[in-house]
């Protein structure tokens, strides 16, 4: 039998600059949301877009790549994998599923990011 993978690869727009939070063991971690577009003709052909948004995580080196290239409205493509959690706080149990990077790309380059 062959062998499954956790894959995802997506493109998208952040919809806020990724934040980014260091421990004091050195690791880093950042954290983003992607707006993904997908664009179709409903039954009256007309066009309609509709957008899903994505919990994006980067740990170490890709954190602190992600940190210095993206930015919030401009494209980038993203491969990794789907990770859920889980943990309980004064608000009761929260759960939650993102993806966790292994590696991007910018596909639009801002001044500043393309000198970073």
């Amino acid at each position: 039998m062959s062998t499954m993978r956790n894959s995802v690869k997506l493109i998208g727009r952040p919809g806020a600059d990724p934040q980014t939070r260091t421990f004091e063991n050195n690791r880093s971690v950042t954290h983003f949301s992607l707006a993904v577009n997908e664009s179709y003709q409903n039954a009256k052909k007309e066009w309609t877009t509709n957008t899903q948004w994505f919990n994006i995580i980067a740990w170490d080196d890709v954190a602190k790549r992600v940190s210095k290239l993206v930015r919030k409205g401009l494209r980038v493509a993203i491969t990794g994998k789907l990770r859920t959690r889980d943990w309980t706080d004064s608000k009761g149990r929260h759960d939650i599923t993102e993806i966790q990077i292994e590696d991007f790309y910018p596909l639009d380059w801002e001044d500043s990011a393309a000198k970073s």
